[in-house]
């Protein structure tokens, strides 16, 4: 059993820095592409089967030391009855886009297992599967990141609809954000009772905020969730799971997102992760922070970049390797299988 992850979430003693990657099941593997060949994105996620094999194919390939759920954090949006569709080229699509009061009062806070159970029978598979090879991460988006597609009906340059909710109608932005950060509730606790051994909580989009704002319409949901699977798991469990939080455009936030309760923070590749650390605090748990662009570099480049963020962040309490975002399709599979090789070796000296 690899556990090194685990450990370093807990901030215990590793012997080597661990590694996975965001996206690592995705367009950039062959293998990943000759199963997406035979199903459409959102067939792949609500397939057990099939979420469960393109799951488990960076564990064989890549060498990492954590397999992530393959899902999508748009699958709650679905089950709380928003249409939800994904086209090539154009990304999700989620209708009716949820601007009105009337909008917002028809969404349902669902029972995950009799709406996602899909999601809970992938995982249980690949506990099954996995036979403690490495552990599984669940994960959600963040009320903040997942209510702007609700809001925009799907993805936005610069979120129009939602900052005018925020700022115009308060009182239906909390409204929304009560039912979305009580579906993201229960939903992690149905997908750590099924078996996740750490959730990581997404919120790609909260960097468009300044850190006032951030702090009130964004971080103050995550607060409460992470507040409620902590007494949960207090009540439930014998021993607790990670929680992740990761930021997209972390920089100018990291003083908001300290005060999450998370037990490792996710950093992007627009700050040195030495400095990440000073700000967050000498009991910090990081994970990061390698520009996705970077895999394009000659291999010997990569490895400089990687040998200094394990250089730079040697002053965590720990520290999992990963990139500042998701890997990207186009990116050479031979390169991030160098990637892992590199962490791994590098961090054993």
């Amino acid at each position: 059993m690899n556990d090194t992850f685990l450990k370093a979430c807990r901030g215990e003693k590793v012997p080597y820095t661990p590694i996975w990657i965001m996206r690592q099941a995705g367009r950039y593997l062959p293998q990943y592409r000759a199963v997406r060949g035979k199903a459409d994105f959102l067939t792949m996620c609500r397939t057990p089967e099939l979420a469960a094999e393109v799951t488990m194919q960076p564990i064989d390939i890549l060498g990492v030391d954590a397999a992530i759920l393959f899902s999508d954090i748009l699958i709650p949006c679905g089950a709380m009855g928003q249409g939800l569709e994904f086209h090539e080229g154009r990304g999700p699509l989620l209708s009716p886009a949820i601007r009105s009061a009337d909008t917002v009062k028809k969404l349902l806070v669902p029972d995950p297992e009799e709406t996602m159970g899909f999601v809970m029978d992938a995982i249980r598979l690949l506990r099954k599967e996995l036979a403690g090879r490495v552990p599984l991460i669940g994960f959600a988006g963040a009320p903040f990141t997942t209510a702007t597609y609700m809001i925009e009906g799907g993805t936005s340059k610069n979120f129009l609809n939602t900052k005018r909710m925020i700022f115009e109608s308060p009182a239906l932005y909390a409204a929304l954000m009560d039912k979305v950060t009580g579906t993201i509730t229960e939903y992690l606790k149905a997908q750590i009772s099924a078996g996740a051994q750490a959730v990581q909580i997404f919120d790609t989009w909260g960097g468009i905020f300044s850190p006032s704002d951030f702090r009130e319409y964004a971080l103050s949901y995550v607060k409460r969730i992470i507040k409620d699977l902590r007494s949960w798991m207090k009540r439930e469990r014998s021993e607790p799971v990670p929680i992740i939080y990761f930021v997209g455009e972390t920089a100018g936030l990291l003083e908001e997102i300290k005060d999450a309760g998370a037990d490792v923070y996710g950093v992007d590749w627009r700050i040195n992760i030495d400095d990440a650390v000073r700000r967050l605090g000498g009991n910090a748990v990081v994970q990061g922070n390698l520009d996705p662009l970077s895999m394009f570099l000659p291999k010997e480049k990569i490895e400089e970049k990687a040998a200094d963020i394990l250089k730079r962040a040697s002053s965590a309490k720990g520290h999992i390797f990963n990139l500042g975002h998701g890997v990207v399709p186009e990116t050479p599979p031979q390169n991030v299988i160098a990637l892992v090789e590199m962490v791994h070796r590098i961090s054993k000296k």
